[in-house]
């Protein structure tokens, strides 16, 4: 060990000493810890010098140090962007990371649309539109939309069934849309009512409501008096739902985002608290398990600050951030640069001192401890079923990593596989994969589970599980042993999750309930856990959401493959053609509905070629139609033969 110490030191005096960001990675290769730095050659050679002043992570840290690598930044703001880049990258072990993966709901408003429209967005992106939030859930969102395009007659077609309209649709003739697709209100009159919207997004409630009520009265002296209720109706919709909003200052027109938190030994909440115009929109809190904020070693400033760069580089970037803690002059300045780089605008970045700001601090720090205590509560027993799966499996430590694996075919065809797993007895979504069964032909569940366990252990880099588990009794269970003794990992602990039907008391035919059942190697009876404990909710979440996981990709495959077979016999369409139109339109229905202009426009087509293809896909369409009308037209009851249809909803993954 002093010997690699030695090599390290004598590697680091070579350093630049410009800014830029350091990668040190343990002996297996993976990075355990990003950093940034002013000065490579200084801020990495203080991990090297005496330890007496090292917190117990930063120790523990430079025990696994087997290599050090740096990236050259020109200025210390962009190291700072690229260490929180690579944090979220590659989610090294001793970094301050965000676990919750959730993206958060905001809703977008095309602003940069001649007739713009609301969508619910996941991602705030540089693109020219507006956007509010964030929300506590998609489903308040998606009511806030609904709401909007009732109240100020708001489109809700995409923009490809926008441009292609020729007629108003069924929206427009119930009173819910002014028809902007075929011209029947003018951009400035539609733009007018998108401000409304605007206007009530933005929290200016008083403006909005003042605005409705002027052409309340302007209807009802031109007696349109049914226009005039309309507008009544709608002041007192807004006025209902502003009436449950959380007011802080009325006066205040600008967004604030304000962070605190709590915590202990065991672990400390963020909590952030989404403030816009005034009024208390949502709030979210983000558990971070290896940080001590009543520990001496830890410095606030220093995990608070890597926290708010991860935290800014996908979310919505207020005009003010208050904190509880003072970050400093220098950190201070280089959050705001960070900020500003990121959101194109003046943000400011400070420490509450005035009685308004730390009244909001106060209530964000409310929030952080009551939401920490029931987060230790929940932690407390998901640790507590780890330790029972330990006991009851007779596992040689704590499984905080377990992987699932599951074989979906169908019919022999499109065998595919998942990998799930879960760390401290939660989803690590970012660490699920998806296997596309290559070695294999036909149905072999024994080859198809062979190729994806090899597959899965080529990849060094990720941490080894301390259980596996597959779905499956005795025959499954032997053949995942088998397969781990030819790879060379009998020593990861290995069980089978299955069904055991029991028969009802009353009637021996029936089946009334069905028993989880874990099988070990090398033991005849199965362990059976109570349904009600939190070490079976684990196991049999983490079996059913690998099935969830491998059924979805399936599917998405036989769907992708059963659109590309339409485009197959439309003449002039090569694979890369196809590629093309399926990544612009998404699916052959959206190409059917396409315009020959829209088609013609994508790189490599022409007019000619576009035209052949609707042609051709709109027969092809006709065609299927008359077939399925006939097949489906019983002659009489003796030649009737329904066949059962399965509606399979295509949910999208994250790609392997």
């Amino acid at each position: 060990m002093n010997e690699r110490f030695e090599l390290l030191k004598d590697k680091i005096k070579d350093f630049p000493t410009q800014s830029g960001v350091y990668l040190m990675k343990n002996s297996a290769d993976k990075i355990i810890y990003v950093g940034k730095a002013k000065n490579l050659r200084s801020r990495v050679r203080s991990y090297f010098l005496d330890s007496k002043d090292h917190s117990s992570k930063t120790k523990a840290l430079v025990l696994n140090i087997f290599e050090v690598e740096y990236l050259l930044t020109k200025t210390e703001v962009e190291a700072f962007l690229l260490e929180g880049s690579l944090i979220k990258k590659h989610r090294p072990k001793y970094n301050v990371r965000l676990k919750d993966d959730k993206s958060y709901p905001y809703i977008q408003l095309s602003w940069h649309d001649d007739y713009p429209r609301l969508y619910l967005s996941r991602k705030v992106k540089k693109d020219g539109s507006l956007y509010f939030g964030p929300y506590t859930s998609g489903g308040a969102v998606f009511g806030t939309i609904r709401f909007l395009n009732r109240l100020f007659k708001i489109r809700d077609c995409t923009d490809h069934v926008f441009r292609s309209r020729t007629r108003p649709c069924m929206t427009h003739q119930i009173g819910r849309c002014t028809a902007p697709c075929v011209k029947l209100i003018t951009k400035e009159d539609y733009r007018s009512d998108v401000e409304g919207a605007k206007d009530f997004l933005k929290g200016r409630s008083k403006k909005l409501i003042k605005d409705l009520e002027r052409k309340m009265y302007e209807a009802a002296k031109e007696e349109k008096f049914e226009v005039a209720a309309r507008m009544r109706d709608s002041m007192s919709s807004i006025k209902s739902i502003i009436e449950k909003q959380t007011v802080i200052n009325d006066a205040v027109d600008k967004d604030q985002d304000i962070v605190s938190y709590f915590g202990d030994e065991r672990g400390v909440l963020v909590e952030t608290l989404h403030v816009r115009s005034g009024r208390v929109i949502g709030n979210r809190p983000h558990f971070l398990p290896n940080v001590n904020p009543s520990s001496p070693e830890e410095d606030p400033r220093e995990w608070l600050a890597s926290f708010l760069n991860q935290y800014y580089e996908d979310n919505f970037i207020p005009d003010e951030v208050l904190l509880s803690v003072d970050l400093g002059g220098d950190i201070n300045k280089l959050l705001h640069d960070v900020l500003k780089e990121r959101s194109g605008q003046e943000v400011t970045v400070r420490f509450a001192t005035d009685n308004r700001g730390q009244g909001l601090i106060e209530m964000a720090s409310q929030n952080a401890q009551a939401h920490f205590e029931k987060y230790v509560s929940k932690d407390t027993e998901k640790r507590q079923g780890l330790e029972d799966i330990k006991t009851k499996l007779h596992l040689p430590q704590k499984p905080t990593r377990i992987e699932c694996f599951d074989i979906s075919h169908f019919q022999g065809s499109e065998t595919v596989a998942s990998q799930v797993v879960f760390e401290e007895g939660v989803p690590a979504r970012e660490h699920y994969r998806r296997y596309k069964i290559r070695t294999v032909t036909g149905v072999d569940d024994f080859a198809s589970m062979y190729e994806v366990l090899k597959r899965r252990f080529n990849h060094t880099e990720y941490e080894e599980p301390q259980l596996i588990v597959v779905d499956g009794g005795k025959g499954q269970l032997s053949m995942a042993v088998k397969i781990l003794q030819e790879i060379g990992k009998t020593h990861i602990p290995v069980v089978g999750l299955a069904k055991a039907r029991t028969q009802s008391d009353f009637k021996s035919e029936e089946v009334s309930a069905t028993e989880e059942r874990f099988y070990l190697p090398g033991r005849a009876n199965p362990v059976v856990f109570k349904t009600n404990t939190e070490a079976y909710q684990i196991l049999v979440g983490l079996r059913d959401e690998a099935h969830r996981f491998a059924i979805t990709y399936h599917r998405k495959l036989r769907e992708q493959s059963s659109l590309e077979s339409e485009l197959d016999y439309v003449v002039g369409l090569g694979e890369k053609r196809k590629k093309q139109l399926l990544t612009k339109f998404k699916s052959v229905e959206d190409i059917r509905n396409a315009d020959a202009e829209e088609i013609a426009e994508i790189k490599g087509f022409n007019r000619v070629l576009a035209e052949r293809i609707l042609l051709q896909l709109n027969e092809e369409a006709e065609d299927t139609t008359a077939v399925r009308t006939e097949e489906t037209t019983p002659k009489d009851d003796s030649t009737r033969n329904p066949g059962d249809v399965e509606n399979q909803a295509i949910t999208k993954e994250p790609a392997e």
